[in-house]
């Protein structure tokens, strides 16, 4: 099997879910209205609230929600074989991530652009509204803390992706003071885009990194210290400043990183050297079903793409028709990063034989983004020609800076989940800005040095909860779209038949891993685990009953 076959097949499913399905959603069943009144203009603050040109915010929504997890999950995936991880993330983008991400903004956008936990007492009830909340929040937790040992370890690593990184963030306030002064989006894109490159090339030989040891702390737990500053003054900067720029020099780095990776399979068609389907996988492997769909969430579904777009997006949207741009595209665009990464990690770019391949991929958990940076760079070295240490910076670039806005976003989203908690319970600490990141960060820092000692990494003790969780919270956000459109008397088959098969899998996932925490002793996960799935069960109970209610009333 050739790796354009593949490229050619997928690409070509989600450009008709994109022309029709998107626009059958987006016109029939939610019906986006252009002189519905939004949020960012309504609430217009200068600050979170700021109407936004379509392409800008798709930059930030699309960067913000992709992270690293659209590498890592199917890099991870494709141990059960290429072909199923492919029909998921193909068939998830069109039918689920598409609708989820498009629905949450359309939901948050009439709920005055509030989270989704907060719009839930509105659609379903007070109860629900507390408990979804929960959930969100242990989310934010874990990405925020998870994905500043991500970034950190990646500056260890690879220390050629400092300068670029950090360069990015500069680059970024400099646009965002120029499109501030009505200067032309399309130039500075462009000049953004060859000085961010240009800061690459010079990464390559400006290697930038920390003592061993500083402050009585390894050089990964002061990088994430450092990570945790920036990221709370960012959250506390006006969108405008550097949240969107930064997204959108990053959404159009990722285009170009997209064009690499595509026109490397164009050029050098590699074969496929995985497996379509693996029949020599350990003896402890965990059963494909349900496993498969809470491995690879970003890229088919997430839940926390549902955070985003009720939390930052929404604030943000100048049309309610942007939302179909916005979200669908988004979800389309992560989607197809999914897409290249299986085939980085499953061609020969990254192992020249089948027996090579089941060596590199032994066990489940093998591969993940070291896999994706060295089989991308080979594979962008064997198209195009670019020397292999090049092409590897320009992936850990990308990496870093895509953990990076994710975490800018994830820290912001914490700190409106925390003020929200202080308008509903009328907490007025709680409701100052600054006082709100302060808690969210300390929560994120209390769970890396607290759990994890002077390592930091305290974020990966509770990250094995963060499948079935964040795909919970997806099927949670698909039933409050669902409510919202059988009340408003709209067909909600679109998004209860996902729904229902999202929650299904995440569910019984949920239980295969509270087994799993048991027998290892792992109380906490035990706990955790344990919270999440009786708190779905209890929200799935509350909607039952107000659906149950309102169709009483309607006969």
């Amino acid at each position: 099997m050739q790796s354009i076959t593949i490229v050619l097949l997928g690409i070509a499913g989600m450009i008709i879910g994109w022309f029709f399905y998107s626009k059958f959603i987006a016109e029939k069943i939610f019906r986006l209205d252009d002189n519905f009144v939004t949020p960012a203009h309504e609430l217009n603050d200068g600050k979170d609230f700021v109407p936004t040109n379509k392409v800008v915010l798709w930059g930030h929504h699309f960067t913000s929600v992709a992270g690293a997890a659209p590498i890592v999950g199917p890099a991870i995936a494709v141990y059960w074989g290429w072909v199923p991880a492919v029909l998921w993330v193909v068939f998830g983008t069109i039918l689920f991530a598409g609708v989820h991400d498009m629905g949450a903004l359309w939901a948050s956008a009439r709920h005055k652009g509030k989270s989704m936990g907060a719009l839930s007492e509105s659609v379903i009830g007070k109860r629900t509204r507390s408990l979804f909340m929960i959930v969100i929040f242990l989310v934010l937790l874990m990405v925020n803390a998870v994905f500043g040992v991500v970034i950190a370890n990646s500056f260890v690593d690879q220390p050629n992706a400092v300068f670029p990184a950090w360069t990015a963030i500069v680059v970024a306030l400099i646009i965002g003071q120029l499109l501030k002064r009505n200067f032309s989006l399309i130039p500075m894109c462009l000049v953004g885009i060859l000085v961010l490159y240009a800061s690459v090339y010079a990464g390559s030989y400006i290697p930038i990194e920390l003592p061993e040891t500083m402050f009585g702390l390894a050089d990964t737990a002061n990088w994430i210290i450092i990570l945790f500053i920036y990221a709370a003054i960012a959250s506390l900067l006006p969108v405008w400043m550097l949240l969107q720029p930064r997204d959108f020099i990053n959404g159009m780095q990722l285009i170009v990183g997209l064009l690499l990776l595509y026109g490397a399979v164009f050029f050098a068609m590699p074969d496929i050297t995985a497996p379509a389907f693996n029949t020599q996988t350990a003896a402890s492997t965990p059963s494909i079903i349900p496993l498969l769909f809470v491995t690879i969430a970003c890229g088919a579904v997430s839940g926390f793409h549902g955070i985003v777009a009720s939390g930052t997006s929404s604030k943000q949207l100048n049309k309610e028709t942007d939302g179909r741009f916005v979200g669908y595209l988004g979800a389309v665009g992560e989607g197809c990063l999914a897409l290249i990464t299986i085939v980085a990690v499953s061609g020969v770019a990254l192992a020249g034989s089948s027996e090579e391949w089941h060596t590199i991929y032994s066990h489940l958990g093998d591969g993940s983004v070291a896999a994706f940076i060295t089989g991308g760079a080979n594979l962008i070295a064997s198209g195009w020609g670019l020397p292999v240490d090049f092409a590897s910076t320009i992936l850990a670039t990308m990496v870093v800076l895509f953990a990076g806005t994710t975490m800018d976003s994830g820290v912001r989203l914490q700190r409106y989940i925390i003020q929200e908690w202080g308008e509903i319970y009328n907490l007025t600490a709680l409701r100052n800005g600054a006082f709100a990141t302060l808690l969210a960060v300390g929560t994120c820092l209390l769970l890396a040095f607290g759990a994890g000692g002077s390592s930091g990494s305290g974020g990966m003790i509770i990250w094995p909860l963060f499948g079935s969780t964040n795909q919970i919270l997806a099927s949670l956000t698909l039933l409050v779209i669902s409510v919202m459109l059988i009340k408003m008397g709209r067909p909600a088959r679109y998004t209860l038949i996902p729904m229902f098969f999202v929650l299904v899998m995440a569910f019984f996932a949920g239980v295969i891993k509270l087994k799993e925490y048991y027998l290892d002793g792992n109380y906490l996960l035990v706990f955790l685990d344990a919270v999440v799935l009786i708190v779905s069960i209890l929200v799935m109970l509350e909607a039952w009953s107000v659906i149950s209610r309102f169709k009483k009333s309607k006969t």
